[in-house]
């Protein structure tokens, strides 16, 4: 909770898995109990809070990367040269309101010095479809010193300073105590109407910033890292609240093509798992799939089975390693899930006895083969249909080879439908997240079930 007498509302940005907007703004009205909006840039939503919901806000599963606006501009006129441009972007440093983003930025800080220490990553992750550029970049540990914390609203509140011996004296020790803050700037910038670059932006900004603040530009630690988002016409600048990415939560033994566990959420939601529902994942690579399902949606259970041993042991490295974790924190260690190693096209698993299934198919890149698939996709689609539920079974696929996964559908007699697609981008690829469900056609009655792998 807040330690100051009074609680500031402020405009929280957060980045979500692009395609699973709705998800998020239905994860936010839920737990924080307001209204999300989607931005106008995919893979962006904000959501006005209180400071006394900081914490809960770095609870939420959906979200890769959390930020305090400080301001938001719809429809900036950005000036057709280069020169006005970015004059005017130095003069914006002085005139935004930085007061109560830095105390949401001080208050994390606190809440982070909490938790101990986490080991930290390198600074916020943007999307791979952006053009994005650090005036100075760095990973940092270390939590900044609280004298540095005054410095920073002692600055932004100079203007309101009465001028007498004393005041001069606390603004030459906050002067002193502003070095310490070390900073950088990451400008993400989409849109091709502008007549400056990403770096230009970031690095005349951070300039400014740099000399109304007085703090220091560093490219290995910094305390602060100020966003600016430009997408088009729409700029917003903020100061960034989470130091690495929230979707590496659960992985410790990442594998060649391990799911950001924020795109698992999303993929989670989608089936809406049920009490006592069999959830299996018959290519689990590293199990970042039923490692989310096993924490968030505790009252279903997950198999986890993969047909390679080294997907098998990442797996339940990660499980382990989860486990472990919790035990640590005198919770409940315990997960509902297990780990098989299988021939995904021979599942030792009855017939008609699973709710769900949910997988990250391979998309023939940096796993399996374009050509592979073709036999691969129609054997385990048609696996999946017999072991789950006629009439009641899901199944939710990722796959970017959407050309074959349709003619492998098609190919199934009637025993998947298909209910909704969500696009999503993974890695910078162009994928899709299909939404099935079992109809209740019997397995083994359909015809094409007979000429299937002719």
């Amino acid at each position: 909770h807040v330690t100051s007498p009074h609680l500031i509302v402020v405009t929280i940005g957060a980045t979500v898995p692009t395609g699973f907007e709705h998800t998020a703004t239905e994860e936010v009205n839920e737990k924080i109990g307001v209204d999300a909006r989607i931005s106008k840039d995919r893979g962006r939503i904000y959501f006005p809070i209180t400071t006394d919901k900081l914490s809960q806000v770095h609870l939420l599963r959906s979200v890769d990367n959390l930020f305090v606006v400080v301001k938001e501009y719809d429809s900036y006129q950005f000036k057709d040269s280069k020169e006005e441009t970015l004059m005017e972007l130095q003069q914006l440093a002085s005139k935004l309101p930085w007061t109560n983003a830095l105390e949401v930025w001080k208050l994390n800080c606190s809440l982070k010095k909490k938790k101990g220490n986490r080991k930290g990553g390198g600074g916020t992750k943007l999307k791979p479809n952006s053009e994005t550029s650090d005036a100075v970049v760095a990973d940092t540990e270390e939590q900044a010193p609280p004298e540095a914390v005054a410095a920073a609203e002692g600055r932004t509140n100079a203007e309101n300073t009465p001028d007498t011996e004393a005041c001069t004296q606390d603004s030459e020790e906050s002067a002193a105590a502003a070095k310490l803050i070390k900073f950088r700037v990451t400008c993400s910038r989409a849109g091709d109407k502008h007549s400056f670059s990403s770096n230009e932006a970031a690095r005349d900004f951070g300039g400014a910033v740099q000399e109304f603040f007085q703090w220091k530009a560093d490219m290995t630690k910094f305390d602060i890292e100020v966003l600016l988002n430009i997408h088009n016409e729409e700029m917003v600048i903020g100061i960034a609240l989470t130091e690495e990415s929230l979707h590496r939560r659960n992985i410790s033994h990442f594998g060649p093509t391990t799911l950001r566990s924020t795109l698992c959420y999303g993929m989670l939601r989608l089936c809406k798992p049920q009490a006592s529902d069999i959830i299996l994942d018959p290519m689990c690579g590293t199990g970042a799939i039923p490692l989310e399902g096993a924490i968030e949606f505790t009252d279903s259970f997950y198999i986890a089975g993969d047909n390679n041993d080294m997907a098998v042991n990442r797996t339940v490295n990660n499980i382990c390693h989860i486990q472990k974790r919790r035990a640590g924190k005198s919770s409940a260690s315990g997960l509902p899930i297990d780990t098989v190693r299988w021939d995904l096209c021979n599942l030792p698993i009855r017939t008609s006895s699973v709710d769900i299934i949910i997988t990250d198919m391979p998309f023939g890149k940096r796993m399996g083969s374009k050509k592979r698939n073709w036999d691969l996709y129609p054997s385990c689609l048609r696996e999946m249909a017999r072991v789950c539920r006629p009439g009641s079974g899901k199944a939710v696929l990722l796959t970017q080879d959407k050309k074959c996964f349709a003619k492998a559908i098609s190919r199934m007699g009637g025993l998947w439908r298909k209910l909704h697609t969500v696009w999503v981008n993974v890695g910078g690829l162009h994928a899709a997240v299909y939404l099935l469900k079992r109809t209740g056609l019997v397995f083994g009655q359909a015809p094409e079930d007979f000429c299937i792998f002719i």
